[in-house]
């Protein structure tokens, strides 16, 4: 499943064309937060998609049978550019356990090479899983941070792959090398990459929008 939110009108596209304004960007501030929010309502949109079991909750005046959540989904990020984005999931998942993954680009390398050095997760087995990662470009460092979380911590009930912004090749990507039951979210699916891997028209790189330019 491909879950596109711009395919429907919401404030979410506002937020959206903020973060792609290079005007708006040069306010580091407003960029993590606009991610941020966006993170909220990618999560409120994931939650109708997760399990659910009755609860009695007994108000003031009586008691009543409500739908709440079997057990809170696992969150995942990919360090750093993630990080903004996953507050706002982990606003709306208060209790969940999160995990995290050290992965980047080598700019330096002759082709384009990612490299996954760091992870840190609670056991996956059985698991409602959402990978939280911003932009979704040739997809190596999506796959390759499933393929060390499965190792690591098992396989997972569900996986939910979260995306700002994704390209074609890097929906691809996941169709070819995740081999889970999993599902895709997104804000956009942009038009392709460019010759340096760069999503197009994309909006940057995120994490040094958010953080500054790394050395």
């Amino acid at each position: 499943m491909v879950f596109n939110l711009s395919e429907q009108n919401s404030i979410a596209n506002q937020f959206l064309a903020e973060l792609r304004d290079q005007d708006i960007q040069r306010d580091r501030m407003r960029f993590r937060k606009n991610m941020e929010r966006l993170g909220e309502i990618m999560a409120y949109e994931v939650s109708k998609r997760l399990l659910y079991g009755t609860r009695i909750v007994e108000t003031p005046l009586s008691k009543t049978r409500i739908n709440v959540l079997k057990q809170e989904p696992l969150l995942v990020t990919i360090l750093r550019a993630g990080l903004p984005y996953f507050q706002g999931f982990i606003n709306v998942f208060d209790r969940a356990d999160a995990a995290f993954v050290g992965a980047y680009r080598d700019e330096f390398a002759h082709e384009l090479t990612v490299r996954t050095e760091y992870i840190t997760t609670p056991p996956l087995t059985g698991r409602e899983v959402i990978l939280i990662d911003p932009m979704l470009a040739t997809g190596r460092s999506a796959t390759d941070a499933i393929n060390l979380l499965i190792k690591k911590g098992g396989v997972p009930l569900h996986l939910h792959v979260v995306a700002l912004v994704a390209a074609p090749e890097g929906i691809k990507q996941l169709a070819q090398h995740v081999n889970v039951p999993y599902s895709l979210w997104t804000c956009a699916i942009d038009e392709n990459l460019n010759d340096k891997f760069y999503i197009v028209p994309g909006l940057g790189d995120a994490g040094d929008l958010s953080y500054g330019t790394k050395l």
